[in-house]
């Protein structure tokens, strides 16, 4: 029994130790590597370079006041349509109170003189009628009479437009009633009731009231690298993505490139505009940033393959083509136009062939 007992613990470590050489041999054998392997398939090759920038009207205007003042009522919301002459706020003067003082002292000498020559006028009409003096002598004080009225006249409207912008006499609109002087959207108010505002004039661009924009007709103004706008020319098409409007894609044709560069953070950008076509299903508010495509070249559902399948060797292109099952062998091909991600293949393989994957 204890012979057995002996015989069967050898046996137990043996069979141990023979299955441990066994699995470490097992363990360092090598696996046979399988390559994985693509197709060519027909796909649009686009190559293009990007320009960042955003979305305008390309009829945007400012409207600004005719006179200085404040913001007495405004009638208007922002996104609201506007035609050409709506009106959209209106001013109540302030005066300058010396040129106003001046105003009304004018007014009144002029009142003053005008009742002086009255009674002149009175005077020499009787004598004239009577008589006395001769035509020319009441000629010339009915001129002067005359010449009074005009005065007293100018200087009411004088003072009229000093204190309320408008004479009472004029037929026109009044300066103080601000009015769209285009068709469009109301894009935005700045300011608010009770808000001081400056007139435009030759040397003060005066206060923006309102911002009024045709919506109809849609620009892209964005920037490109030095390096890309020798590639791109007016009349070029661009593909457009919104930010705020996800997976749509809207054209363009680039239509003016700056002549001159502006550098920014240490690069040359040169500005370009485009002109969006509008789709009617989507709005496209002002000033939404983009990133419009230039189309430099393309080829539409041509025979391609990823860039990471080919090998290079000098001057000479291939890919590893599978002639039996994970055998492979060299073969050169003919490329042509390359979007940074996949490349035309112009002739040396076939949409069945297997082509090697690299690692």
């Amino acid at each position: 029994m204890k012979t057995f007992l002996k015989v069967f613990l050898v046996l137990v470590v043996l069979g141990i130790f023979g299955y441990t050489l066994y699995f470490l041999w097992e363990k360092s054998q090598e696996q046979p590597v399988v390559f994985e392997t693509a197709q060519a398939s027909e796909l649009d090759i686009i190559k293009k370079t990007t320009a960042t920038g955003s979305v305008k009207p390309r009829k945007e205007i400012e409207i600004k006041p005719k006179v200085s003042g404040i913001i007495e009522e405004i009638y208007v919301e922002e996104g609201q349509i506007l035609k050409k002459g709506d009106l959209i706020a209106r001013v109540k003067i302030i005066p300058n109170m010396v040129n106003l003082n001046n105003a009304e002292s004018r007014v009144d000498r002029a009142k003053i003189q005008l009742t002086f020559n009255k009674t002149v006028y009175d005077r020499q009409k009787e004598l004239y009628e009577k008589g006395v003096i001769a035509l020319s002598e009441f000629e010339q004080a009915e001129t002067t009479f005359q010449n009074s009225q005009e005065e007293v006249e100018a200087a009411i409207d004088n003072l009229e437009l000093i204190r309320d912008g408008q004479t009472s006499n004029s037929n026109s609109n009044t300066n103080t009633l601000i009015r769209s002087t285009i068709e469009g959207m109301l894009l935005e108010i700045p300011v608010e009731e009770g808000n001081s505002v400056i007139e435009s004039n030759t040397f003060n661009d005066g206060t923006t009231i309102a911002t009024v924009a045709d919506m109809g007709e849609m620009i892209f103004e964005g920037k490109i690298d030095e390096s890309e706008v020798g590639k791109i020319k007016e009349g070029m098409p661009l593909i457009l993505t919104i930010g705020a409007i996800e997976d749509v894609e809207f054209e363009a044709i680039l239509e003016h490139i700056s002549p001159k560069g502006v550098e920014e953070n240490g690069a040359v950008q040169f500005e370009i505009r485009a002109q969006v076509t509008l789709r009617e299903d989507y709005f496209i508010r002002a000033g939404y940033s983009a990133n419009a495509a230039i189309v430099l070249d393309r080829r539409d559902q041509v025979l391609a393959i990823s860039e990471s399948l080919l090998s290079f060797e000098n001057d000479t292109i291939f890919v590893e083509v599978e002639t039996s099952p994970q055998v492979f062998e060299k073969r050169i091909i003919k490329t042509g136009l390359s979007d940074g991600i996949n490349i035309e293949i112009l002739n040396g393989l076939t949409k069945e062939e297997n082509i090697k994957r690299l690692n």
